[in-house]
């Protein structure tokens, strides 16, 4: 026995395959499926939330859900959607694949890789357990009344919370207090994460692989995690003040003790905005890798679409106020936030020109994954189009309450993110798996999910003209509303069909789906330089890169025309590639499995139950066990070991 299994009794061995392996894993392709399967999860979570909605609204003066009921849906909805299903699925394929990209093993901090894992679970448990033990209280005078049901038990404030609505004057009880306390966990973990993959990508790349010579995902995910490490720390400020303006006496956002419930607006927006393009971003990045391998060509002006990413980073800081033009800031206020609107639209139509341009005279394919790409980049552009008249400052305030601004959101954040996350998904799904996916599945997928998107979200940009107020349980019958909501909840209905057609399909190919080569698109990007599904190792062989999508250089030259043309080798490399990718020389010596980030995760679940019963001496007794069990944990983490210990015949 060694010295290090006698000092560390928490590291013997486990089942490779068991489920406990899960639990201490920190290898970054098995972290990333943790995020995608939780993130899922939610995701079914939060549909069946809209669906709620949606049939409460298919009829007008509908007593299906009850108004506290209402405002919990659309409240949990939103915030489910962003932080934990879009954002989280972002985050696993930036785990899965930024290694894989940038020709690397491993991330630069794998323990802090599982640590951000395990805030993210945390922070999605405190926030939904509301339903189970939150004490939602009857307001003074306040709008939302109290609900008995446990479809009311949860945050109600919209998934904003401004104050003076979420202030303890008209949210009592503690309902308010989980989704604070739910939020500033996953942001601890968000981050973590960000630190842990800017590092890697800056520090980590293989030899050769210059700053323009990564992939566009791979810039999409810096710009990403750069919003995060800034954006981040401003929306913790603000959550930690309402907090305290709830349960401390505090009066930063109280207008009657000298705050000001707008700065909390200013706060949140100036993450909020930044967060619009955390979800858009890898999504853009996807489909970046996607419409060149499927229209067989180069991607059409890969500088600008890298700089158009950073611009689009960079004014994303700048144009928060757009939110806030019927808050009652001043005009010279208006002018700014509305022309720095218009101006970031500049980089995000260079984006969609450089993608029609790749396909233009390309040779498509009309793979599930182009479809999906296809279908973010009309869906994207709809809804770009639509932001832009919000610029206008006459305008927003026509549109800023009505159903107009929900048709809005929803086709950049579903039919652009979650188009992308999906048609990512289907393309790297042979990489994830090592199977192929059934296509005839799949299209049907596609076209259910197309169908049944547009026709929800369309009628609403008719529906906000036509006054149709958004955060609202009813409308009356003569308002002639009733038609269009009824086509929306149908088209609702026709994507959660479309959603499960998905998961058959993920579940039938995953256990019997054909077997996958090791590059079945004829890819261009280092990932599919390695077999399906990767070695715990990644790379038998770290590669040297000499050129942007060095992969497909490796298979293609030219001929005097400049049309590609197949190496004679290329076949015999990637079966060399294939068989070093399964029998290493050497194997590579990895980061040991570790229990201390679950364990520092479950003491941060002490420490967020402790917030909430702060009142009580058990409620303080339990947090002060976390946040001991959370100082030991990283305290005995940085005593571990780092790597696995060598066989004898190693």
């Amino acid at each position: 026995m060694t010295t290090a299994s006698l000092r560390w009794p928490l590291r013997r061995p486990v089942d490779a395959s068991g489920i406990w392996s899960w639990i201490t894993t920190v290898d970054h392709k098995r972290i990333a499926k943790l995020y995608g399967y939780t993130g899922f999860v939610f995701f079914i979570v939060g549909g069946l939330e809209a669906l709620l909605l949606r049939i409460q609204l298919a009829q007008p003066e509908s007593s299906f859900l009850t108004a506290a009921e209402y405002n919990t849906m659309f409240t949990m909805h939103g915030t489910t959607m962003i932080f934990l299903v879009v954002m989280p699925m972002a985050a696993a394929f930036m785990n899965f694949l930024l290694p894989l990209m940038i020709g690397a093993r491993d991330v630069a901090f794998p323990r802090l890789n599982a640590l951000s894992y395990w805030f993210f679970l945390v922070g999605g448990i405190v926030l939904y357990s509301s339903f189970l033990f939150a004490t939602a209280g009857a307001p003074q005078g306040g709008f939302l009344g109290e609900t008995s049901t446990a479809l009311g038990k949860a945050a109600n404030g919209g998934w904003f919370m401004y104050p003076p609505n979420s202030g303890p004057q008209f949210s009592p009880g503690t309902v308010i207090d989980f989704w604070l306390i739910g939020l500033l966990v996953l942001g601890v973990g968000s981050l973590v994460s960000s630190v842990n993959l800017l590092t890697t990508i800056f520090n980590m790349r293989a030899p050769g692989m210059k700053l323009f010579r990564m992939p566009v995902f791979v810039w999409m995910s810096m710009v990403v995690n750069f919003l995060l490490a800034f954006s981040l720390p401003i929306v913790t400020v603000a959550l930690i003040m309402l907090y305290f303006d709830r349960n401390f006496g505090t009066l930063f956002f109280e207008a009657s003790g000298g705050g000001d419930p707008v700065l909390y607006q200013h706060l949140f927006w100036l993450f909020g905005h930044p967060e619009v393009y955390v979800l858009i971003l890898p999504a853009m990045g996807i489909v970046s890798e996607v419409l060149p391998v499927f229209s067989r060509k180069p991607l059409f002006g890969y500088p600008a679409v890298v700089f158009a990413g950073i611009a689009i980073g960079f004014l994303g800081f700048g144009v928060w106020a757009h939110h806030m033009f019927a808050s009652g800031i001043g005009p010279i206020a208006q002018v700014a936030f509305g022309l720095s609107t218009m101006t970031i639209a500049v980089p995000t139509g260079i984006k969609v020109f450089n993608w029609i341009g790749t396909m233009w005279e390309g040779k498509l394919k009309f793979t599930v994954p182009m479809l999906f790409a296809m279908g973010f980049v009309a869906m994207f552009t709809i809804g770009g189009l639509s932001g832009v008249t919000h610029a206008v400052v006459p305008s927003d305030w026509q549109q800023t309450d009505t159903y107009y601004i929900v048709a809005h959101f929803h086709y950049v954040l579903f039919g652009g993110a979650m188009f992308g996350i999906f048609a990512g998904l289907y393309y790297w799904f042979p990489k994830l798996t090592g199977r192929m996916y059934d296509a005839t599945l799949a299209k049907l997928h596609f076209w259910l999910m197309f169908i049944g998107f547009n026709l929800t979200f369309a009628p609403m940009h008719w529906l906000g003209l036509q006054g149709m107020v958004r955060r609202t349980e009813t409308y009356a019958a003569e308002t002639g509303l009733g038609p269009w909501n009824m086509v929306a909840t149908i088209g609702a209905f026709i994507i959660a069909i479309s959603t499960l057609i998905f998961m058959a399909n993920w579940v039938q190919s995953r256990r019997r789906g054909a077997p996958a080569p090791m590059d079945p698109w004829d890819a261009r990007t280092l990932e599919w330089a390695i077999p399906s599904p990767p070695p715990e190792f990644n790379f038998a062989e770290i590669p040297q890169v000499t050129s942007l999508d060095d992969f497909w250089h490796q298979k293609y030259t030219e001929d005097d025309a400049g049309r590609p043309v197949r190496k004679p080798d290329a076949d015999a490399r990637l079966a060399h590639l294939e068989e070093i990718g399964h029998n290493p020389e050497h194997r590579p010596h990895l980061p040991a499995p570790s229990w201390f980030p679950p364990l520092a995760g479950l003491a941060m679940l002490f420490v967020a139950t402790g917030l909430l019963l702060h009142a009580s001496i058990v409620g303080i007794a339990i947090g002060l066990v976390g946040a001991a069990g959370l100082f030991l944990a990283l305290v005995a983490w940085s005593r571990e070991p780092l790597e696995e210990e060598v066989s004898a015949h190693e």
